[in-house]
């Protein structure tokens, strides 16, 4: 199996609602993101790729036309909130993972980083 990644980046803002009082994610606050998008393939095409990088443009496109410098708590897609209940890592992982597994059928996993040092996936 052979697998390949490449990172999207983007800044938006959110609020997680749900958590104790004085919670500081509670609030609306910011991050840089890092999207990691992980394709698999069993063989590779004629050129030695899983996938070409530049067939990934619409998974770049949709996440600067979508996320990028959002309130990710009021993105909707086709009329319903795209991370409900909330913006979570986890949840982004998850919803993310479906629209770019739509886009690209080699999408096998989608990781979001928040931070440097922590980050959620969502591999079905």
């Amino acid at each position: 199996m052979y697998t390949i990644s490449k990172e999207f980046h983007f800044s938006a803002s959110h609020i997680l609602y749900g958590l104790d009082d004085g919670h500081p994610c509670g609030r609306m606050h910011g991050h840089n993101y890092v999207i990691v998008v992980e394709l698999q393939a069993e063989t590779l095409n004629d050129v030695g790729f899983v996938k070409d990088y530049r067939e990934l443009d619409t998974i770049k496109k949709f996440i600067d036309e979508q996320l990028d410098h959002r309130h990710l708590n009021d993105v909707k897609i086709d009329g319903k909130f795209l991370f409900a209940p909330n913006p979570s890592a986890e949840i982004m992982a998850e919803q993310l993972y479906l629209i770019f597994h739509d886009m690209v059928p080699e999408v096998t996993a989608v990781t979001v980083k928040e931070t440097p040092k922590t980050a959620a996936t969502y591999r079905p």
